[in-house]
């Protein structure tokens, strides 16, 4: 007899419908399959979503960040022209932008409350190449920047000072002007002639951009700035661009890329991911025991239709692959389900996130909590063959001790159970 022949799928079909005599093995069958869907459906989920907050937060803290910090190593940055240069010829470098940084508070006429701000001073045609600005001003324009006299600042710092393009904002800093009696804080108002939006709830509610040359003279620096910002085209060939600066920059240099600078930060998603998989995973764990144990009771109750089949003429292997059908069937189909309903929630997260703020009344994702101001996700191919698969071995695995008990009987062994 042929292996897995059309009688073992027939009667394998059979035992899978409901009947009275057998109604509360087909329930549990019914719970098995739904958790098995539910399981997949949510590991996919997860993941996706997991996989999207990684993306979406490397792409905008390196798009607004860059790739590569360079900074002085002894005397102050004042050829950082000539090290621009100098980099933005070593292969894989895209951008080499000169900045001035530095932490500063902000207010204005139309708020009772300010906000501390990180200041950026750079050149017109740097902010304009800038992967996190360019092409997300949402009002006013970088135009005419370097001579405007005024200041760019992200959408969420402009609703918390209740000002629009035109208005003024109001910079403090407590490293101001020196004077007999020490060093005075400085104030100074700046026009808002561009507001951007990087997406990103953190860095619209403390960015503000405002001219080199201005930025230089707010922070006491003399023709100087904090650090060169490099972008490479290839963020994980970044190793061997770091060896290729070292070896080009002919002045000293002190050089850290994005990984140490946000290293705690990603590990602590990394773990955060790995752990939701091994929770998540522990539903389709339980859902595979509720596949033994009904199988079991299936194999309990047909011990009388496994006593004829054996007197018949099948084998032990007929009877253990017709309860492996049996019970890899529920698997096989309800990790399809899952793998399908998990799909259709991955690619439509947020409409449906959008939904339920609508139905609850509620925000389900705040971006003052999660960075982000939208729900990302990206279904990664290799994480879906992952789950997929795992089910599918423990849907399989979880058929074989109660298909090998089933073989196991004897003719006279099964009329027994009756």
């Amino acid at each position: 007899m042929a292996i897995f022949a059309p009688f073992e799928w027939t009667i394998a079909t059979r035992y899978l419908r409901s009947r009275r005599s057998s109604g509360f093995v087909s329930v549990i069958a019914g719970f098995s399959f739904l958790g098995i869907m539910l399981g997949v459906a949510t590991l996919i989920v997860v993941m996706s979503v997991m996989n999207g907050f990684h993306r979406d937060l490397l792409n905008k803290i390196v798009g607004i960040n860059g790739h590569i910090f360079l900074q002085a190593a002894d005397a102050p940055l004042t050829d950082y022209n000539q090290v621009a240069r100098q980099v933005e010829k070593v292969p894989g470098v895209d951008l080499a932008i000169p900045m001035v940084e530095g932490a500063a508070f902000s207010s204005s006429e139309f708020a009772q409350n300010g906000s501390g701000v990180l200041v950026r001073g750079i050149q017109e045609s740097d902010i304009k190449r800038l992967p996190g600005i360019a092409g997300n001003v949402r009002a006013g324009t970088l135009n005419g920047f370097d001579v405007a006299g005024g200041v760019a600042i992200g959408q969420r710092l402009a609703e918390n000072l209740n000002i629009r393009v035109g208005d003024k904002i109001k910079i403090m800093t407590a490293n101001g002007a020196r004077t007999p009696f020490g060093v005075a804080p400085r104030v100074k108002a700046y026009k808002v002639i561009a507001i951007f939006e990087i997406g990103m709830a953190e860095f619209d509610g403390i960015f503000v951009y405002m001219p080199l040359p201005e930025a230089q003279a707010f922070f006491n620096l003399d023709k100087q700035v904090s650090v060169v910002e490099l972008f490479l085209r290839d963020p994980e060939n970044i190793d061997a661009v770091r060896s290729a600066i070292e070896a080009t920059v002919t002045r000293p240099i002190i050089m850290t890329d994005w990984r140490e600078r946000n290293k705690t930060f990603f590990d602590a998603l990394k773990v955060e991911r790995n752990v939701m998989f091994i929770i998540l995973t522990l539903i389709v764990l339980v859902a595979a025991l509720n596949i033994i144990s009904g199988l079991i009771m299936l194999v309990k109750d047909k011990s009388h239709d496994v006593a004829i089949l054996r007197t018949m003429g099948a084998t032990r292997g007929a009877i253990m692959r017709i309860f492996l059908i049996t019970g890899a069937s529920i698997g096989i189909m309800g990790t399809l389900a899952g793998f399908l309903l998990g799909l259709l929630v991955a690619e439509n997260v947020e409409p449906i996130r959008q939904f339920l703020n609508r139905l609850l009344h509620a925000n389900l994702f705040p971006a003052e909590l999660y960075f982000l101001s939208r729900l990302p996700s990206v279904v990664d191919p290799r994480d879906v063959a992952t789950v997929v698969g795992m089910t599918l071995a423990l849907s399989v695995l979880a058929t074989l001790y109660p298909s090998w008990r089933a073989a196991k009987l004897d003719p006279v062994e099964a009329l027994r159970y009756e």
